[in-house]
């Protein structure tokens, strides 16, 4: 894969898979809202032999994100993988009153990935190539309290890959979404910091084997399927009961 456009790309995961593709050499649409830290993710990504492009993006913006599309296409003079990264946690604010905070969760975490990966896919279908990609989460399959919007669209994104997947199949563009659990990035908050996290540039590394591998959904690290195996059998009340043991305040 050698044109790789990246979301979310100023930190966290999103700055660490764009210094991996860059020890490539590949040549990176980098895109976030942050302009001055994409800027320096750039300039590091130049330094390890990478062509980096910079879109200054918010995801939630439909239209540019068609516009940026097409100018990432005929900058890198094509495409062959769009990681849809950018996202953001938050607590629900349940008992606020108001559906804001929630509500900026499901836009930015859902419609910011189908706003940033459709506008590619009908160049992939002409090429018949392509990988398109989603960052979900191990949230995706254990529910967590105060976030709400956090998991159930985290739950989204991955069943719209699961629901394209047969489609976007016969036209060789594959569909993989990559279910991380604590990484070290800003968006873990609160009590989760407290838990054993991986670090970006190590999850960036894994991440990249397996996108090239076309590998469909994968967990990471793998003891936290244990985890959602665990989540599965027990009785509701016993996890509701030790969920709320380990995040008993609000968490990001």
């Amino acid at each position: 894969m050698n044109k790789v456009f990246i979301t979310g790309a100023s930190s966290g995961i999103g700055k660490s898979l764009a210094l991996a593709y860059a020890k490539r050499k590949c040549t990176l649409g980098l895109s976030a809202r942050r302009i001055e830290m994409l800027n320096e993710v750039s300039n590091a990504c130049k330094e390890l032999g990478a062509t980096p492009f910079v879109y200054q993006l918010d995801v939630q913006d439909r239209n540019k994100c068609e516009m940026i599309a097409k100018q990432f296409i005929e900058d890198a003079d094509g495409i062959d993988c769009v990681i849809a990264n950018a996202g953001i946690g938050g607590n629900d604010n349940i008992y606020s009153g108001s559906s804001k905070d929630i509500n900026n969760v499901l836009k930015t975490n859902i419609l910011g990935v189908t706003n940033t990966l459709m506008p590619f896919i009908p160049y992939m279908k002409e090429q018949k190539s392509g990988s398109l990609v989603c960052i979900s989460s191990v949230a995706s399959y254990v529910p967590l309290p105060f976030h709400g919007g956090y998991t159930s669209s985290k739950i989204a994104i991955r069943m719209i890959f699961d629901s394209w997947r047969p489609t976007l199949q016969r036209h060789n563009i594959k569909t993989i979404s990559i279910c991380p659990g604590f990484v070290d990035t800003p968006i873990v908050k609160g009590p989760a910091r407290k838990l054993p996290m991986k670090s970006p540039d190590k999850a960036a590394e894994r991440f990249v084997k397996i996108i090239s591998k076309g590998k469909n959904t994968y967990v990471y690290p793998w003891h936290y399927k244990i985890l959602i195996f665990i989540a599965k059998v027990i009785p509701e009340w016993l996890y509701n009961y030790v969920i709320k043991k380990i995040f008993h305040k609000p968490i990001n």
